[in-house]
C-alpha cells in the first residue's frame, strides 16, 4: 500500500456511503491521532484500538442523525499526497467551509487541527479536510 492515510479516509468514506455502524481500519500512530481528532470534534461516536501481536486495528463507530440517517461526515478530502506534498505555514493555514469544517495537519507539535495550529503558531503538512 503506497498511501495508508488515503486508505484510512477511503474506508471511512465507503462505510458512511454504505451506512455501516462500525468500520475496521489497520492501526498506525498517525491514524490513531486522526481518529482522536475526529472523536474530539464530534464526527464519530467513538473508537477502540484493538491490539494484537501484529499491526492492530482501530474500530470506529460512525455517527448518524437519528431521524434523517445522515452522517456527521459529509466529505473527507485528502490534500497532501505522496506524489505532491502540501504544506502551510502559520500565516496561511487553510479554512474549511469558512470555519465549519476542520483541516488536519501534521506539525512538529503532533497531528492537530488548523485551529490548534493557529493558536500554537505552527505550520505543517495539510493531511486532509473534514466536513
Amino acid at each position: 500500500m503506497t498511501d495508508p492515510i488515503a486508505d484510512y479516509l477511503t474506508r471511512i468514506r465507503n462505510a458512511v456511503m454504505a451506512r455501516h455502524k462500525v468500520v475496521d481500519i489497520p492501526a498506525s500512530n498517525i491514524k490513531k491521532e486522526m481518529t482522536k481528532i475526529l472523536m474530539d470534534k464530534g464526527y464519530i461516536l467513538g473508537y477502540k484500538v484493538v491490539e494484537d501481536n501484529l499491526q492492530g486495528m482501530i474500530k470506529i463507530a460512525l455517527k448518524y442523525d437519528q431521524k434523517s440517517k445522515v452522517s456527521a461526515i459529509k466529505k473527507l478530502i485528502r490534500v497532501s499526497k505522496p506524489g505532491l506534498r502540501k504544506y502551510a505555514n502559520a500565516d496561511n493555514l487553510p479554512r474549511v467551509l469558512n470555519g465549519l469544517g476542520i483541516a488536519i495537519l501534521s506539525t512538529s507539535k503532533g497531528v492537530i487541527t488548523e485551529k490548534e495550529a493557529k493558536t500554537l503558531n505552527v505550520g505543517g503538512e495539510v493531511i486532509c479536510y473534514v466536513y
